[in-house]
């Protein structure tokens, strides 16, 4: 059984929020999962809300705690790194994008432990050498250094567990 989809006008007009519609609308946009300042303000731009009214919703949620950007650093770091597998780099460097202030980008990391980082990197130097399919070790140790410097972990970090695992060392 299917359903028919929902058909999308661009000439139909959008629809807007009113400042008490936006204010129950937000909130509830909040409470569903951790966001931070600037993607309320681009959900608020979107139903009509700017300027001061907007400030004035985002000042309101951060006071009734809808809204706080320490506790959204932290669980995107937890989450991006548990689940995507990710390193600082590119943790930090989401953050940024999504306009996070860099006290609470060091908050977020600090919920990084350097022993699960440290195992996390080995077990995707491990896994990723099983998929290169190189016979020159020295080019196979050089694409999984890319690799895991793309993923976003440190140079150095990645060259000394590559290092590890391919000494036997780990194994």
């Amino acid at each position: 059984m299917s359903y028919p989809r929902k058909e999308y006008n661009p000439d139909q007009p959008r629809k807007y929020w009113s400042l008490q519609e936006a204010k129950v609308k937000i909130a509830a946009y909040c409470a569903y999962q951790e966001r931070c300042q600037e993607e309320v303000r681009t959900k608020l731009a979107e139903k009509g809300q700017y300027g001061d009214q907007a400030e004035e919703l985002i000042s309101h949620l951060i006071e009734e705690g809808f809204l706080n950007e320490e506790r959204f650093a932290q669980a995107f770091v937890r989450g991006k790194f548990n689940l995507k597998k990710w390193g600082r780099n590119k943790i930090t460097q989401e953050l940024k994008l999504r306009k996070v202030s860099p006290n609470c980008i060091k908050s977020g990391l600090k919920e990084l432990d350097p022993e699960d980082y440290w195992q996390m990197l080995l077990g995707l130097v491990e896994k990723k050498s099983e998929f290169v399919k190189e016979s020159d070790q020295f080019k196979k140790k050089y694409k999984i250094q890319q690799y895991l410097i793309s993923r976003g972990f440190e140079s150095d970090l990645v060259q000394s567990a590559v290092e590890t695992v391919f000494s036997g060392q780990n194994l």
